[in-house]
Order: C-alpha cells, then sequence, then structure tokens
C-alpha cells in the first residue's frame, strides 16, 4: 500500500511542481502577472512549490525502503522523474497549446520505460 501512496503522492508533487516552474509563463502570456515584479514572480511560485514539498516528502518517507516502504533510493528518483515528464508533457500541451511532441521525445520516453525496467532489475 506504501508503494500506491508514493505514487500519488509523487504524481500530486509534479503537477505542482510542473505548475510552480512553468505556470507563471501561462500566467504571463493571459496578461495575469504581466507588471509582476520578478520577485513577485518567484514568490508566487514559492507558494505553489510549497505545497509540492508537502506532497514530496511524505512520498518519500513512505516509499522509501529504509522506512518500510518498497523502494530503494534510486528506485525512487527514477519513479519521480518518470512522473515530473509524464506530468510536464501532459500539462505543457494543456496549458500550451503549441507545444507538440516529436518522434525524439517519444524515443527518450522508451529510453524512461528503460531506465524503469533496469533500475528495478
Amino acid at each position: 500500500m506504501n508503494g500506491l501512496w508514493t505514487i500519488l503522492l509523487l504524481l500530486t508533487s509534479n503537477i505542482f511542481m510542473t505548475l510552480a516552474w512553468y505556470g507563471h509563463l501561462k500566467l504571463q502570456q493571459t496578461g495575469v502577472s504581466s507588471h509582476w515584479p520578478l520577485i513577485g514572480v518567484i514568490i508566487f511560485s514559492w507558494c505553489i512549490a510549497f505545497l509540492e514539498y508537502c506532497a514530496m516528502v511524505p512520498a518519500n518517507r513512505l516509499g522509501f525502503i529504509g522506512n518500510g516502504g518498497p523502494f530503494s533510493l534510486m528506485q525512487l528518483k527514477v519513479i519521480q522523474e518518470v512522473i515530473s515528464l509524464l506530468v510536464f508533457c501532459v500539462i505543457a500541451n494543456l496549458l500550451f497549446q503549441g507545444q507538440s511532441l516529436h518522434w525524439n521525445h517519444l524515443a527518450a520516453f522508451v529510453c524512461l520505460i528503460l531506465a524503469v525496467y533496469f533500475i528495478f532489475k
């Protein structure tokens, strides 16, 4: 059960992370934050990133084998990276319509799946 909670928390964390890192760009495009000073954008992103950490830290604690979870440190990192890229692709395609996937992106995803396979071997 810790493994499932870890994955769900990592998914939640990465949604917040992607919004914190790239959401301000969409706000700028729509004119909401066009006139914000850079420090305002940073503080806004930090507030969202706080929610990321509220999910990421428990995910790593629950999932780590040293705390009774099913994953090694390396496995946790690779899982997080795969989830991060998947979430980024979905959000980028929803928020930034001009960003599309190309063959090299799909090839990179195949490499990530291979990384997951090898890290669990």
